[in-house]
């Protein structure tokens, strides 16, 4: 079966779907967030400037209830996934029938009811939102890898995995690397989590750029307390913090503020 695009299909992906805005259908930001919107991608490569969305899993999940209100996952068609030995869609899947179209409309009626989008490295799935496919998300962000400070009785390193998380809460883990798969993670140990309201107001707490002052024989002090090298202050090892978890962390080293 080849990978070209049926002729259909073509056209659909030219349609004004492509360009619709979240923005008019998202209410106002609320100072709690009584309602997430969980988000996973999966891509054919890094670059959202090169590289494509393939899919697309998303859940709508109250706090206060600590329940699924509603769930999506849903395939966009590319021509081809250079990521498929990692992700295992093939891009003939993509290009199957299936109401892709629709399904952005329900992703936009999830948004609509949301105050904080949520996604472990939010940093990777909330770039591709407003390129290709997907419109703008115009909701802040929380990355249950960088900004939650989990509790010290989970064991959990620094900057954990979503399958470290979900072992940790109980959860178990059946597979990998498909977007609702790690959505319903997450909110499988939202259900679990008893004190999940501090745990995301001091996640949205303000953060800054710090760099550990380590020697080379020291790296892997910074390396254990979650900072990267390279990343993103080039030559150093640096992470973002709130105050909070800057002092919580009781770092074994010092660290200097970067000018942002």
């Amino acid at each position: 079966m080849g990978c070209s695009r049926p002729q259909a299909m073509s056209e659909s992906l030219e349609s004004p779907w492509q360009q619709t805005s979240l923005l008019p259908l998202v209410a106002p930001p609320k100072a709690s967030a009584d309602q997430l919107l969980i988000l996973d991608t999966e891509t054919t490569g890094l670059d959202p400037e090169v590289d494509q969305v393939l899919e697309v899993g998303a859940i709508l999940f109250s706090v206060p209830q600590r329940a699924v209100l509603a769930q999506l996952s849903f395939l966009l068609p590319v021509e081809a996934n250079a990521a498929e030995p990692l992700n295992g869609i093939s891009a003939g899947a993509t290009q199957a029938p299936q109401p892709w179209q629709p399904s952005l409309q329900l992703l936009q009626q999830f948004a609509s009811n949301a105050q904080l989008a949520v996604a472990h490295n939010a940093a990777f799935d909330r770039q591709w939102f407003g390129h290709g496919a997907l419109p703008d998300l115009p909701l802040p962000w929380l990355c249950t890898m960088e900004d939650i400070h989990w509790p010290a009785d989970r064991l959990l390193r620094p900057r954990p995995s979503v399958r470290d998380l979900a072992l940790a809460y109980g959860v178990p883990v059946w597979a990998a690397h498909r977007a609702l798969t790690d959505c319903i993670y997450l909110a499988q140990v939202f259900e679990r989590c008893d004190q999940l309201e501090q745990l995301i107001a001091e996640g949205r707490e303000p953060r800054h750029l710090y760099r550990a002052q380590v020697s080379y024989d020291e790296r892997h002090l910074a390396r254990e307390a979650g900072f990267r090298w390279n990343d993103p202050v080039h030559g150093a090892w640096s992470r973002r913090l709130s105050e909070r978890q800057l002092e919580a962390l009781k770092l074994p080293f010092n660290v200097v503020p970067v000018a942002s």
